[in-house]
């Protein structure tokens, strides 16, 4: 008797169906070779500090139990708010336990969703569950239609062979956990506020907050180009030159002006020719995000559930991939679909080609495509139709049987020998696959010139303000979460949406680990973020909020660096985990010396510190009425709070008081000289903190 445990109970029913003629049970399926049971995701959760401890029913966060790290991590079945396992969960756990150790049973199938997270899942129900060895197999699902689950149940493979995948998938979990629990409650209790302090959670925030600091501050600058507008040939010819001034030298900008004004601008060539134009590629689940989130305005956490369902309902393959490519051993599966899609009236034939079929662009699974099951629109809602005709018509785009003609045209003006300018445009002259997907290139009917014409210039100034950055947007974040260390600038971000572009670097940077969370993960991870109320989604757009502002600079404060660079050492020490170079414990040891460094006591003298203290502590004696002055969350403030406005920043000029200066503020009158004040204008300064009545004030003496 085989023995299937499926992550959920939607795959389970698939799977149910593609075997057939299976009696229902308590908790699972069975015929006479087959029972099916299934988990409701994660049925396991590592444990709590407290559960390391003896004899502890006291779960209130405290500083002495910290840090955490333990020798060998625990696994609990899911608690509720009470702290009492759900009644639910131990249920099916027992179902689990007794269908694993049933005598007839000689074989377990691991049916956890084909990732990482789905291996761990499943891996800790059988541990949990077995008191003997038997038979342990994994059932690799790249897609749930029936044809895909009966053919990959004749041909399993050893669940061994995913130990590498699992392992990767517990070092995650663990040094997700070391960090979460750890910094959460350190970080809370040092501001008496909950601060969701994560891995992956933090360098998402501070992107955002930067970007928004960024623009906050920006001040722009006025500078003059040189621009010209003329008729030629009865069509305008607009030159811009690339020479910008400073408003200070508007008399050089005038003199320049003047100078290719008396030049003659001659056409110097000119080529037309005819070519194709490559459709763009297949999409993973972030440039679907990307897309559906440009154009339809609709969020990740969206568009991945309704992406999630088409897939458990067999229309479309395993989501969370990361890649833009097909595998190898593919194709025939591929030209099945494709004869589908040409019944029903498109124009598709396969392709053989090296931008559509990569193995090496392939991680562990494919690219997002249709199955050959083709829904009824009338069975899907208006959001699933409008998702599923997205990845349709990429699909069919990218097989169109019709290659994308164009007509590629370059001018090159010369003004005297002073500048070159170049000119570029394109025609679409047989649509091809454009008739399904929208080019990303926008035609630009250039002027009637040819090689010798004298064109009319007439340069002017045109004054032109320098722009802001530009606030994230679904399409951004996610292109910088998968490459965070790539030049950030608008023309890369236009070059990544172009069909030519060579992505070659992105792909390295995902397999080794360098991006700020996964496929799989960094949907849930903004979610989280947006229900922190750390940032805001409105449209397309991120913003920043004052919770997350607070967020990032009490961390800024307690010195606790959750930057994109140590996010991706673990993500890279994540990779060699999978990759056998490491072991799970030398990745969790990583994790363990960072967040060590954050509770060691530094030797620092009272001017260079920066340990804020704890919420609550008593700081001294308000100078106005004489009550406690305590640590609160944003300041040093008065406990008399309501009639007593004394208060002692604890971030001024971008620098953090120390508990210890304002101590000695409080005693004194006036602190030691305190290193790293930033002005508005950015320049850093040391100054003394001085008393002055109410009121707090720099003093730069000696």
């Amino acid at each position: 008797m085989i023995l299937i445990i499926a992550e959920k109970p939607s795959l389970a029913r698939n799977i149910i169906s593609a075997i057939g003629n299976m009696k229902r049970c308590d908790g699972f399926y069975s015929n006479d070779a087959y029972l099916v049971t299934w988990a409701f995701g994660h049925l396991f959760t590592l444990a709590d500090i407290e559960d390391y401890e003896e004899n502890v029913t006291d779960y209130k966060w405290k500083l002495d139990n910290l840090p955490c790290f333990p020798e060998k991590f625990k696994f609990n079945l899911k608690k509720d708010n009470k702290k009492e396992v759900d009644k639910g969960i131990l249920k099916q756990f027992n179902i689990i336990k007794t269908l694993c150790n049933r005598d007839d049973v000689d074989k377990i199938v691991n049916a956890g969703d084909s990732d990482r997270e789905g291996e761990v899942i499943v891996r800790l129900c059988i541990e949990n569950a077995l008191t003997s060895k038997k038979d342990l197999y994994r059932l690799w699902l790249p897609d749930q239609t029936p044809e895909t689950i009966s053919e990959n149940l004749k041909d399993m493979k050893s669940e061994s062979e995913y130990d590498n995948l699992a392992n990767e998938g517990f070092a995650r979990t663990y040094i997700d956990w070391l960090y979460g629990v750890n910094l959460t409650r350190y970080a809370t209790l040092k501001t008496g506020t909950l601060l969701r302090v994560g891995r992956v959670i933090i360098p998402i925030v501070k992107a955002i907050y930067d970007r928004d600091m960024a623009i906050k501050n920006f001040t722009p600058e006025t500078y003059f180009g040189l621009t010209s507008n003329e008729l030629t040939n009865g069509e305008v010819v607009e030159l811009n030159s690339k020479e910008k001034f400073d408003k200070k030298d508007e008399q050089k900008a005038q003199d320049l002006c003047a100078k290719y004004n008396v030049q003659k601008a001659i056409v110097i060539d000119k080529k037309v020719k005819k070519d194709k134009m490559n459709p763009p590629k297949l999409y993973s689940l972030t440039k679907l995000q990307n897309y559906l989130g440009k154009k339809y305005k609709m969020a990740m956490d969206k568009s991945l559930n309704i992406v999630q369902k088409l897939y458990e309902s067999g229309y479309l393959t395993y989501p969370r991939t990361n890649s833009e490519y097909l595998a190898v051993a593919e194709k025939d599966k591929v030209k099945t679909i494709l004869k589908n899609i040409s019944q029903i009236g498109y124009p598709v034939e396969f392709k053989d080609k090296k931008t559509i079929f990569d193995d090496s662009k392939i991680e562990s699974h494919s690219a997002l495509t249709p199955t050959y099951k083709i829904p009824n629109k009338n069975n899907l809602t208006d959001e699933e139709f409008l998702v599923y005709q997205t990845v349709f018509k990429r699909f069919v785009a990218v097989f169109c049987a019709e290659e994308c003609e164009v007509e590629k045209t370059e001018i090159k003006i010369k003004v005297g020998d002073l500048e070159e300018f170049n000119l570029k445009g394109n025609i679409i002259l047989v649509p091809g696959w454009t008739k399904f997907e929208d080019p990303n290139t926008k035609d630009k009917i250039l002027p009637k010139l040819e090689i010798g014409d004298e064109v009319n210039i007439n340069f002017t100034l045109k004054e032109k303000e320098t722009t802001p950055p530009k606030h994230y947007t679904i399409e951004t974040l996610n292109n910088y979460l998968k490459n965070p260390f790539k030049e950030d600038k608008k023309e890369l971000e236009e070059k990544m949406n172009d069909e030519d572009y060579d992505d070659s670097e992105d792909y390295r940077a995902i397999f080794e680990g360098l991006e700020l969370g996964t496929e799989a993960t960094r949907t849930g991870i903004i979610d989280n973020a947006k229900k922190s109320e750390y940032i805001a989604l409105k449209k397309d757009v991120y913003t920043i909020l004052p919770n997350g502002e607070f967020l990032i600079e009490s961390l800024m404060q307690m010195e606790i660096s959750m930057d994109k660079y140590k996010t991706s050492e673990l993500g890279q020490a994540l990779k060699k985990v999978y990759r056998s170079e490491i072991t799970v414990n030398d990745s969790v040891k990583l994790a363990c010396d960072e967040i060590s460094s954050v509770f060691q006591k530094k030797d620092i003298s009272i001017e260079k510190d920066k340990d804020i203290g704890f919420y609550g502590d008593i700081i001294g004696k308000c100078p106005l009425c004489g009550s406690d002055v305590i640590k609160n969350r944003y300041a040093y403030g008065c406990k008399n709070y309501k009639e007593c406005k004394f208060k002692i920043n604890t971030l001024i000029c971008n620098r953090a008081i120390s508990k210890s200066n304002a101590e000695k503020l409080l005693k004194d009158g006036i602190t030691s000289k305190i290193e790293g004040f930033t002005s508005k204008n950015g320049k850093t300064f040391d100054a003394k903190l001085k008393l002055d009545k109410d009121k707090i004030i720099f003093d730069f003496s000696d």
